[in-house]
């Protein structure tokens, strides 16, 4: 029996525990110091923009497709297994059209991706004023002079943190040994990985780790440079739900989003407000920035008025690992060893790129 073990369990490392986990005669295990979905993927607002995106081929784009497709089967999959319901928005993604950043001329890109995606069997609607301000009355149409919208019906959001504990139990439910509390110290060997609780054997070695993938992969001598980027976000419940209730889509505009909360799961009465994009100044730590945040929340009032009524239940930031100098993520075998593969550095794709990726390695590992 192969061995598989796997460093960290964010949405990357469940996913990969629970799709690797279907495969006959695999035995795997889960590393992570902290209980699942703490860091980049507990602070992620599970938006995911695979069809709205212009990446329309090579491997970014088959990633988002495959990973879009793989969702419609997983989530019902999961709930069948966990008898849990997982917040997993089906009524797409609505991108607002700002002037005059976005003008009448920009509408031509948008026609020529709407019809590369009807080619490949996809759905792109493009909307004007008038047919915006009907489906979406809670949006401020006339102080903010938008041209239109896109609306991009199969993308979807899910709630990170609900989707990764299913994928916990699932996986669970399946054979897969989980160790939280338990810190992956380092390999030492190509064979062996030490860690807080012993030394733990293996045939293959995924790091799924995020942030902490580079001190792995450093002390096998080939370290990946993943450097932390912060995003805030915000919890309002405003009690009722914005405009339609029956029509309740991610919304998104000038790369803030307003993101109902359990939708799919029942009516929405609170949302998510984000996220802001932050970096290091000086290659040091960085620290979340109010007045970042709170211009995210006014962009979102702009967009919808009647956010301003609604309540603060928490703020929160999270970092993300992004790879610098070379595209996002990093999914590859570690060069001079065959049986340790790097999963990692999604950036703020991780939740939207998580089924591609756990396909990717299947592929590597088989």
């Amino acid at each position: 029996m192969n061995h598989l073990v796997i460093i960290g369990c964010g949405i990357i490392g469940a996913t990969l525990a629970y799709e690797l986990s279907l495969i006959e005669g695999l035995k795997i295990t889960v590393v992570d110091k902290q209980p699942p979905a703490q860091a980049a993927t507990g602070a992620a607002l599970g938006v995911m923009m695979g069809i709205i995106s212009h990446k329309v081929k090579g491997k970014a784009w088959r990633m988002r497709q495959t990973s879009i497709q793989r969702y419609e089967t997983l989530i019902p999959e999961l709930e069948a297994i966990t008898k849990q319901r997982i917040p997993f928005n089906r009524q797409g993604i609505l991108m607002l059209l700002p002037s005059p950043q976005v003008t009448t001329d920009d509408l031509a890109s948008w026609k020529k991706l709407q019809e590369t995606r009807h080619n490949q069997g996809w759905q792109l609607e493009i909307l004007d004023v008038a047919q915006l301000n009907k489906i979406c009355p809670q949006i401020d149409v006339i102080s903010q002079k938008y041209i239109g919208a896109i609306h991009s019906p199969q993308d979807r959001q899910l709630d990170p943190t609900a989707l990764t504990l299913a994928l916990v139990e699932a996986a669970t439910h399946n054979g897969v040994n989980f160790k939280f509390g338990v810190q992956a110290l380092g390999l030492n060997s190509s064979s062996q990985l030490e860690t807080t609780d012993g030394v733990i054997t293996g045939d293959k070695f995924i790091i799924a780790a995020g942030l902490g993938s580079s001190a792995l992969t450093a002390q096998l001598n080939q370290k990946v440079d993943i450097r932390p980027v912060l995003g805030q976000a915000i919890h309002l419940r405003l009690g009722h739900p914005l405009g339609n209730c029956e029509f309740q889509p991610a919304i998104t505009c000038n790369d803030i989003y307003v993101v109902p909360c359990d939708a799919g799961v029942c009516s929405a009465t609170d949302y998510w407000v984000g996220a802001t994009v932050e970096f290091s100044q000086d290659g040091g730590e960085i620290s979340a920035d109010k007045q970042l945040l709170d211009a995210t929340l006014k962009s979102a009032i702009a967009t919808c008025p009647e956010l301003a009524n609604a309540s603060i239940i928490r703020t929160w930031s999270g970092l993300r690992p992004r790879p610098e100098n070379r595209p996002a993520p990093v999914i590859e075998k570690l060069p001079g060893y065959d049986n340790v593969i790097l999963a990692s550095a999604h950036y703020r794709n991780g939740v939207l790129l998580a089924p591609a990726t756990a396909e990717m390695v299947k592929e590597m590992i088989l």
